[in-house]
Parts: structure tokens; sequence; C-alpha cells
């Protein structure tokens, strides 16, 4: 089976060269998902706004691909600061209620855009 590229209107387009998400048998794979606003490619100034806009980004892509959020099984979150892993931790645990993937979560130095939050996920149905 070939694998298929997932794109949606409801998540940013890439930024560079890369896709959203490619779709490889019963796997869904995305690219890490900045707070974008996909209408204006502009990044909220909070990190609890653009982390909300992440997963809302996710949330398309996962729909668009016929995923839903509890078919996630892994995450990694990165963070420009780990002082906001609390607020972080907070909106995505609403995010996913008790449908928990496992996680990683690192901080970096930089994100693309200078973005605060960038989440990036693997799906399997």
């Amino acid at each position: 089976m070939a694998n298929k590229v997932i794109n949606t209107a409801g998540a940013p387009a890439a930024i560079g060269p890369y896709v959203q998400a490619v779709r490889a048998g019963n796997m869904l794979f995305s690219s890490g998902q900045l707070g974008l606003v996909p209408e204006t490619g502009e990044l909220p100034e909070s990190i609890e706004a653009q982390t909300r806009q992440s997963l809302a980004n996710i949330a398309a892509i996962l729909e668009e691909a016929g995923f839903e959020k509890s078919d996630v099984v892994k995450t990694t979150v990165f963070i420009k600061n780990m002082g906001d892993f609390g607020k972080v931790n907070e909106i995505y645990a609403a995010f996913f209620g008790d449908a928990k993937p496992a996680r990683s979560c690192v901080e970096v130095a930089a994100l693309p855009k200078g973005g605060l939050v960038e989440i990036e996920f693997v799906a399997v149905k």
C-alpha cells in the first residue's frame, strides 16, 4: 500500500519541504504542529493560545485522515521554556481526556517562526 499525504485547510500549510502528515497503512505520522492559525499563518502571543491552536491543528489533521484523538499512541511536545510545562500540560490533558497517549516533552532553544510550543504525533487505527 502506498503512503498517503494528508493535507487539510484546517491546519496551517507546511512552511518547509514537508507535509502535514503521512498515512502509512494503519498508521498516521504528523509533522510538528506549531500554534499557527491556519487562516492567517500567525502565532497567538501566549503559550496557552499557541498550545490550544497546536492541538486544534492536530484535531483537524486527525479528522482529515479519518482518525480520532483516541487513535493517538505517541506525542512529542517541544517547548521553548520548561517553565511553561504546567500551562501546556493542563491544556494537553483536557484535549486528550482519558485517551492519554505516551508522550515525551523537551525544552528546545528555538522553534520555527518564534513559536513557544510544537507538538507531533503518531496514531494507529
